[in-house]
């Protein structure tokens, strides 16, 4: 059995390991972390071939945060000094097409991560990775970035069990469990799957530059207003947390990780075309639209700013263009 490492010689285990954020995730860690560092990288199925590639520092496990034996025999033998859980259903119309699965691995399998890490190691760091989704109709209204401090009211089912995994973790802090949430609002980035926004737009586009698609884009509703950010700020506020004594967050501290910008959806397409090589219409797809759709989203992060120094360090043209040219190079 591993013994449980010291913070000089930390092991960190993450869930949904293999996951878009899970591997810029992995990434970082490798950058950030000493030579004596363990990573233990888990993840559910397939699509693991470049865990299995990985570095000297990560150990690749397949794991179902369902099943519960399971969570305590990699929990026990490993005893991590930190958790960074990622795993979940992440994706609001598949969540919303099997609401029982979506909360067996959003809220049951959070709950058994954190029990198991309570009996295991109990001085453990447990990083519980959110979603802004769970501020939902709180948005309705606003004109400002909201904060930690508004209302949970979700709107849709992967909201609603993000937000009850958040709750019980609050919970669980309160019995001693030493943990950080996170709130992340919308990030993307290269390696992003298609049916989010921004990756998807950009798809459409090295598609039709390759002649692999008509020159017309299906769209839903432009006109709504998003926060986004680099996924590489994003994973670098979870890096920063991992890496920091885990009394900075005592009673389970929650953060926000937003721009404090909304961006038009629409411009955001524009500013994609304005990158691309040949002329595309817009077309409106009444399929795409979502009917609980809320008209402005933005977070203020100043909490994060505060307590680990973090702020969005990625220019958003930037970010745009490496989610484009991540396209252009994969269609």
């Amino acid at each position: 059995m591993a013994q449980q490492n010291s913070v000089s010689n930390p092991c960190i285990l993450i869930t949904g390991a293999n996951g878009f954020v899970g591997r810029w995730l992995r990434e970082e860690l490798q950058n950030a972390l000493p030579p004596s560092a363990r990573i233990i990288s888990t993840f559910k199925g397939g699509g693991n071939s470049d865990i299995t590639r990985s570095q000297r520092t990560e150990v690749a496990i397949e794991l179902d945060i369902e099943d519960e034996q399971a969570v305590d025999e990699v929990i026990e033998t490993w005893r991590p000094n930190v958790v960074i859980h990622l795993a979940a259903v992440s994706h609001v119309l598949e969540a919303s097409a099997s609401p029982k699965q979506t909360f067996a691995v959003n809220l049951n399998g959070t709950i058994a991560l954190a029990c198991s890490v309570r009996k295991f190691c109990p001085t453990a760091l447990f990083i519980n990775i959110g979603s802004s989704e769970v501020y939902g109709s709180s948005f309705i209204g606003a004109n400002a970035p909201l904060d930690e401090e508004t209302l949970l009211a979700p709107t849709n089912v992967y909201a609603t069990s993000k937000a009850a995994a958040d709750l019980f973790i609050g919970q669980m802090a309160k019995s001693g469990l030493q943990s950080v949430r996170f709130r992340p609002f919308n990030h993307t980035g290269p390696g992003q799957a298609e049916n989010f926004v921004v990756s998807g737009f950009a798809a459409q586009i090295a598609r039709i530059e390759k002649g692999l698609q008509p020159p017309t884009i299906k769209v839903g509703n432009l006109e709504a207003r998003r926060d986004f950010t680099d996924v590489r700020d994003i994973v670098s506020a979870y890096v920063t947390a991992a890496l920091s004594p885990p009394e900075r967050f005592a009673g389970g501290v929650i953060l926000n990780l937003s721009s404090g910008t909304a961006r038009r959806i629409g411009d955001i397409l524009e500013s994609l075309l304005a990158m691309s090589q040949v002329k595309i219409q817009i077309v409106e797809d009444p399929a795409r639209m979502r009917a609980s759709e809320v008209s402005y989203v933005a977070g203020s992060s100043a909490k994060a700013g505060r307590l680990l120094q973090w702020s969005p360090q990625i220019p958003w043209e930037t970010t745009l263009r490496s989610v484009l040219d991540y396209w252009r190079a994969s269609v």
